[in-house]
């Protein structure tokens, strides 16, 4: 199939379980079937993680996307040649490895803009390697962000049928509860919505996760529900935006679960990753919503503490390569 969308695929950290989940992702000829996929690199590091894991692959270097031959058997990767390879230990928190990963992002994100990607699929990084590297960014959103000038990309966590997006990210919970405001609120209703539709979904059916216990109990245990949550929500339905609740958290991620809801959005960061990674840890799938074009990710970190033995499971990195082939087609020139 000539029409099936060529994602591009970042490495992660080389020192990382990145290039294990990714070259064990490129072992399943199911990846095939869906997409064209374009591993962004280093040559020596997924030989490195070729021998650890076991995979029998050849590695096919090119130049561009339109070299690449794209059948199982043989990695099309684009070689940075940016890793010392006799320096670099696997587990490690280094300089070097944070700057090679950040490398792969740069140049999977020109690839894309230049539309000789359809969609970006990226594997873990290390927030203390970018520090050590000097590198100003706090993770990938960031990245994506500042080098598409897109002002406060939206995360959507996708796991089997449960959606949720995140009004706060990478702040702490004293710093997310200052940010939860009924402006704020109702910009995410409104994206929230813009998103889903542009994902297929028609006439989104959204809910609003609860802050406080029971969501308040109308103001007996907090008031940011009744004094936030809900004016943003009447204002939300005021403009055809089917928006519900706040519900409590405790339960709202069940009922979106069960199909009666096709996003929440959860308000801060652990409350969404906790209901999202104890339903399905593996196949929970991250997309960041609002760039020119679609950027899924696994939903877990490094994993210092077994790179380089082989153990680490690709179900996820297979997840977001397939989340990204699925709905590359939205954001095709």
């Amino acid at each position: 199939m000539t029409n099936r969308p060529v994602i591009g695929i970042t490495l992660g950290d080389p020192a990382s379980i990145g290039p294990e989940i990714v070259v064990k992702s490129l072992a399943n000829p199911e990846i095939y079937d869906l997409c064209r996929p374009l591993l962004i690199g280093d040559a020596q590091v997924v030989q490195r993680a070729l021998i650890s894991t076991g995979v029998k692959h050849a590695i096919n270097t090119v130049a561009s996307p339109a070299e690449a031959t794209y059948v199982p058997g043989a990695i099309d990767l684009i070689d940075l040649k940016n890793v010392d390879i006799s320096t670099l230990e696997w587990g490690k928190v280094q300089a070097q490895a944070g700057q090679a990963s950040f490398e792969y992002i740069v140049r999977s994100i020109e690839l894309a803009k230049a539309g000789e990607v359809d969609a970006v699929a990226t594997a873990p990084i290390n927030k203390e390697a970018l520090k050590a590297a000097k590198i100003n960014f706090i993770g990938h959103t960031e990245i994506f962000g500042e080098m598409t000038g897109t002002h406060d990309p939206l995360t959507m966590f996708e796991v089997k049928s449960l959606r949720i997006f995140f009004m706060t990210r990478h702040v702490s919970l004293a710093t997310a509860c200052t940010q939860i405001t009924k402006e704020r609120t109702l910009d995410c209703l409104r994206r929230s919505k813009e998103a889903l539709e542009r994902l297929g979904v028609t006439n989104p059916k959204l809910v609003v996760a609860g802050l406080n216990p029971h969501a308040g109990e109308h103001g007996l245990f907090g008031d940011e529900e009744v004094r936030e949550l809900e004016p943003a929500i009447a204002a939300a339905r005021a403009e055809g935006i089917d928006a519900h609740g706040p519900l409590p958290a405790d339960s709202v991620f069940w009922h979106a679960a069960q199909g009666r809801f096709d996003a929440v959005l959860s308000l801060y960061h652990d409350q969404g990753h906790i209901a999202a990674k104890m339903y399905d840890f593996h196949r929970t799938v991250s997309v960041t919503n609002g760039l020119p074009f679609l950027r899924s990710s696994v939903d877990h970190g490094t994993g210092f503490d077994i790179a380089g033995k082989g153990l680490a499971s690709s179900v996820s990195m297979e997840e977001a390569i397939k989340v990204a082939a699925r709905y590359a087609d939205s954001f095709r020139r």
